[in-house]
Order: structure tokens, then C-alpha cells, then sequence
């Protein structure tokens, strides 16, 4: 029997409620003045199906850029302080900390293993693990259990970890963890589910557990973890932002969300009563990519609790919370495709019964994640179209007119609109710059003059390889549309430095889109030439941008905490590391062949 508290039905605070309506009314708002905006502008000139199209276009975009924005807005007010809650006497509840590999860098994983294991003692923390393998390669897994068996030596006390290699691969890492709770969760109150390039402080899991004992009705606790580790200027430049900004944007989101919040399927505790009472996924019928295994598990995972009466909630003040994240442009767009693809999945859970109204907006919102983009490109199609089809004007439309008429410009309004699309992109990122200053928070970042210069250099980056995401993920959409699948491949962990070569491999085709639609748009409607300038250049520019911004840059500029005040977890990882390096090229090169 799960608690009674959270058997009933959740009463969404007054605030959850407040905040969800500021950012509906927000987005709203601003998508009836784009939408206004443009169709005055068509207005001037004889309102066609062209123009019909680019404000439903308009709309939707602008919806969806300022939905991000509220959240922004909305997160800047601090949370306050992070409660402090501890566990009462008697012996600390059984927890496991589950750890999913597939093909990773088994050195690696080890040396996260073992720093972590060390923190969890210095912490007081006697959590077990559990390393759950889904390699399937003989040579692979063979240097995965050579690299992983020191860790097996200590059989009693706290800490103690414990390895499986599964034969059969049903499901993928969610299956994997579902195996896991249904032949051994029992053993376990709490499980805190991490990813392979995961880093947490036992201090954080010390806390995690203390809060989840201290309310009953949690069923999942998510935290945010920073990323760490980058070394390219794209992974300096993330890391940047999801330290700086994040942190903002998770306010906002954890207001918003309220008790139906995220879970992102990795560094949060969850109890596993209620993930093994709710949480068994099911295979979607049909094949790939829109049926077979659920790959966006932990949205779908997330919204099943909260339909079992359970509470997911997000603190963004827990600290201690670290991952990894892609080193450059197309390790980002494999990973996209894959969340592209599951996301698009959700559309078939749309109408799953018992699911609360937020769940399904949040299906709604990861979907619109990957349309969006095809919107805006469908915008620009659609106003070159109207531009080049667009006849001569009409000086004299009435018969026996002696004066003529001229047409309207529509420079006015084409000027506000782009001003307003600019203002939702760049005001929230203001509005946090100015809160780090306000709050002192810009200190850990090298100061505010540092912290300004990062967040210009950011958002200039984040415009120049702007054109080349829209082009990655409406490639994605097209090719799940079509029925291609992705599948899961493996993360290329510590993939950095991309030659030119490489670059032109990967960003030839939008080399080509580029100067095809600069040649149309020269000859056709030479008039937007300027105003199409931030979006073919760069992608005309495609394979240099790729290459250059995957090369060791921007330690400088876009400065974290954690370069200059290294968690403890990760100082202990990283000496792990550098004793097991001479095994990782034995471990790496076996993985490597089996790939």
C-alpha cells in the first residue's frame, strides 16, 4: 500500500497554479502580436494563402520562444534556502545507487565508482551499487569486468558494489533499471538512479535520502545537475550556459511544475516502491521509430507516478550534482535524434487514460521541442515564396483613376516583429545577468565583467550554430516522419576534436541548402538577401563551424565554479583516473573494436 497522503489527488499550490497561468497568458499575448504584426503587414498589400500561412507560423513560434522566456522571467525570484532536513536515529534506509552502462569506457566508470564511493563514506552514506551492464560485445565486456573487478573486492560492510550483465537486452536502459527492481528492488527503499557519466557527492545522496524519508509522498526527487569536464569550445560554451542559465530556467520550471514535475533519467532519487508499483513501461505496438521500446522513458516514467498519486518534484538547489555532456555540434545531434525521436513517440501517449493535464502538456512541450523547428523553417519557405511570387505592383487598380496608389512598406512591421523574436531571445538572458550581479552569483563565474563577456560570447555562438540545429533536427523529424529509425546508439563519450575533414563530411548537405537558397533568394526576391544573411552564412560556413567549435577553447571566457572550486567528487574521480589511465587504453581499444 503506497501512503495515504499520496493516494489522493494532488492540490497544486496556489503558486504552481499562478505561475502556470503567467506563462500561458506570456506566450499567449506575444503570439497574438506576432501573429497581429505580420498579418498587418499583409494586410498592407492584399492578404493571400501565403500570408495566411506565415502567421500561423509566426504564431506558433513566437508561442514557444515565449513560453521559454516566461519560465526565465519567472525563475529569476530566488527559491530561498535549501531545506535542511536529517535523518532520525536508527540505521540509515536501504538504498541502492544504480548505475546503467552500455559499451561506455569501463576505466571510466570505475574511477566515478570509486570516487564516489569514497565520498558516500567520508558522508556517512552506506548505499550499495549497483552497475547494471547492457554490453553485449564478448571483448567489450570482457575488458568492462577486467576494468570493474577492483571495485569488487571489499564483499562486507557499507558501500559494497555489485555487477550484472544482462544477456538479454529487452527494453534498453529502461528495461534495465525495470530488471533491476523486479528481481532485486526489494532489497532497497530508495534507489538513485544515475547515468554512466554521472558524478554525485555523498553529501548530496545523504540529503536526497533524508528528504525522501521525511515526506512519504515523494515518489521522485530530480536534481539538477551541472555539467562539468568541457574542453572544446561547443562544450565550454554548454557547460557555460547550463551552469549559468540553467539554473534560472530551473526555477521557473520547478515553479511551474510544481508536484507533476520532470524527471530527466538520471541524478534523482525515487522511491522504489512506487517506481516498481507504477512504472513498467509497455512496448508500443508497431515497429520503430513511432512503435517498439519507449526511448524518451523518463518523461513517460515521470507522468505514470504522478498518475499513481505519487508527487515528482525538482529542487534546483540541491548541489553536488554532476554529468557530462557532448564536446561537440554532431555528438549534440546524435543524442538530439535519439530525444527526437522519443519525443515524437509521446504522440501516441497523448490520450493514455488516467494521465494528469500537465503530464500531457508536458508530452505536448517535448514534442513542440522538435516542431518548432520545422515551423521556423517552414516560415522562412513560405515568406521567400511569398516574396518571389509576388507580382508587380498594381499603380492603378481602379479604372479611370487619375492618381496612382502606392503600396504600402512593410519595413515597419517587419522591423518590430524581428526586434520582438529578438527581445524573447535575448531579455531573458539579461534579466539573468542581472541576477547573478544582484545575488553575487556572477563571482563564481569570474566576476561581472567575465560573466558578461561569457553570456555575449554564448548567445553570439548559440546564433552563429543556430541554422545548423534547425537543419540537424529537421532532418530528425523528417526521417522519423518517413519511418526511419535511430535506434540507441552509443555515447561517444570524450569525443572532442573534430577535423576539417570531418566537419565537411557531416555539414556538406547544409553547405548545399545554403547556397541554394542564397542563389534563389538572389535572383528571386534580391530584396531579402540582408535580411537571410545570420541564416545562410552560417550555413554555408556549416563544416568550419563544426570543426573550429569542436577544438580546446573558452576556458577563459566561459568560466564555472567548478574551475576554481573543484567538488570533491571530482578531484577524487580524477585522481582515480590518472592511477587507472594505463589500463584505459587496453579497456578503450577492446570497446573500440567491438564498435
Amino acid at each position: 500500500m503506497r501512503p495515504a497522503a499520496s493516494a489522493q489527488p494532488h492540490l497544486q499550490p496556489a503558486s504552481t497554479r499562478l505561475s502556470r497561468l503567467a506563462g500561458l497568458v506570456f506566450a499567449g499575448l506575444c503570439a497574438a502580436a506576432a501573429a497581429a504584426t505580420l498579418a498587418q503587414a499583409g494586410l498592407n498589400t492584399g492578404f493571400d494563402p501565403w500570408d495566411a500561412a506565415a502567421v500561423a507560423l509566426i504564431a506558433l513560434t513566437t508561442a514557444w520562444l515565449a513560453w521559454g522566456a516566461a519560465q526565465a522571467f519567472i525563475g529569476v525570484p530566488p527559491l530561498g534556502p535549501l531545506p535542511k532536513v536529517d535523518l532520525p536515529d536508527g540505521p540509515f534506509p536501504a538504498t541502492v545507487i544504480l548505475v546503467p552502462i552500455c559499451n561506455e569506457n569501463p576505466v571510466e566508470v570505475c574511477a566515478r565508482v570509486a570516487a564516489m564511493r569514497q565520498s558516500m563514506r567520508d558522508a556517512g552514506v552506506p548505499a550499495d551499487f549497483a552497475i547494471l551492464s547492457d554490453t553485449s560485445d564478448p571483448l567489450a565486456l570482457k575488458a568492462e569486468q577486467t576494468a570493474l573487478s577492483s571495485l569488487f573486492s571489499e564483499r562486507e560492510g557499507p558501500n559494497r558494489v555489485y555487477y550484472r550483465a544482462r544477456t538479454d537486452h529487452h527494453g534498453r536502459k529502461a528495461g534495465n533499471v525495470e530488471d533491476f527492481i523486479r528481481t532485486s528492488g526489494g532489497a532497497y527503499i530508495y534507489a538513485v538512479m544515475l547515468d554512466a557519466d554521472s558524478l554525485m557527492e555523498g553529501a548530496t545522496i545523504h540529503h536526497l535520502v533524508a528528504r525522501m524519508e521525511a515526506d512519504p509522498g515523494i515518489g521522485l526527487l530530480q536534481t539538477l545537475p551541472r555539467i562539468v569536464g568541457a574542453t572544446t569550445l561547443f562544450g565550454r560554451a554548454m557547460q557555460f550556459s547550463a551552469s549559468f542559465h540553467s539554473a534560472v530556467f530551473a526555477r521557473g520550471l520547478a515553479r511551474m511544475q510544481g508536484p507533476a514535475g520532470p524527471f530527466w533519467g538520471h541524478n534523482a532519487i525515487t522511491r522504489v516502491r512506487a517506481v516498481a508499483q507504477c512504472c513498467a513501461l509497455p512496448e508500443l505496438s508497431g515497429p520503430p521509430p513511432f512503435g517498439g521500446t519507449i526511448l524518451s522513458h523518463d518523461y513517460v516514467e515521470a507522468a505514470l507516478l504522478v498518475r499513481g498519486g505519487w508527487r515528482v518534484e525538482m529542487d534546483p538547489r540541491i548541489g553536488g550534482s554532476f554529468e557530462e555532456g557532448p564536446e561537440n555540434l554532431l555528438a549534440f545531434a546524435r543524442r538530439d535524434r535519439r530525444w527526437c525521436q522519443g519525443n515524437l513517440q509521446h504522440i501516441r501517449l497523448l490520450g493514455a487514460p488516467g494521465l494528469r493535464g500537465w503530464s500531457r502538456f508536458v508530452f505536448v512541450q517535448g514534442i513542440l521541442s522538435y516542431l518548432v523547428s520545422v515551423a521556423w523553417g517552414a516560415f522562412l519557405i513560405v515568406s521567400l515564396l511569398a516574396t518571389a511570387t509576388a507580382g508587380a505592383p498594381n499603380y492603378f487598380p481602379d479604372a479611370y483613376q487619375l492618381f496612382p496608389v502606392f503600396p504600402d512598406d512593410k519595413t515597419t512591421q517587419i522591423v518590430a516583429l524581428a526586434c520582438g523574436v529578438g527581445g524573447l531571445l535575448l531579455l531573458p538572458k539579461i534579466a539573468i545577468l542581472l541576477e547573478s550581479i544582484a545575488t553575487n552569483r556572477s563571482a563564481a563565474f569570474g566576476g561581472r565583467r567575465r560573466s558578461a563577456l561569457s553570456v555575449l560570447s554564448e548567445t553570439l555562438l548559440t546564433a552563429l550554430i543556430a541554422p545548423l540545429m534547425l537543419m540537424y533536427q529537421t532532418r530528425a523529424v523528417a526521417e522519423v516522419v518517413s519511418g526511419r529509425d535511430g535506434g540507441w546508439p552509443a555515447t561517444a563519450r570524450g569525443e572532442g576534436r573534430l577535423s576539417l575533414a570531418d566537419g565537411w563530411r557531416a555539414g556538406r548537405w547544409i553547405v548545399l541548402i545554403g547556397l541554394a537558397t542564397s542563389a534563389f533568394v538572389f535572383f528571386a526576391a534580391p530584396d531579402l538577401v540582408l535580411w537571410l544573411l545570420p541564416v545562410t552564412v552560417p550555413m554555408i560556413l556549416a563544416p568550419l563551424l563544426i570543426a573550429t567549435t569542436s577544438w580546446s577553447g573558452g576556458g577563459w571566457l566561459f568560466a564555472v565554479p567548478e574551475d576554481t572550486a573543484l567538488s570533491p567528487v571530482i578531484a577524487g574521480y580524477r585522481r582515480r583516473l590518472d592511477i587507472d589511465r594505463p589500463a584505459e587504453g587496453v579497456a578503450h581499444g577492446a570497446i573500440a573494436r567491438s564498435a
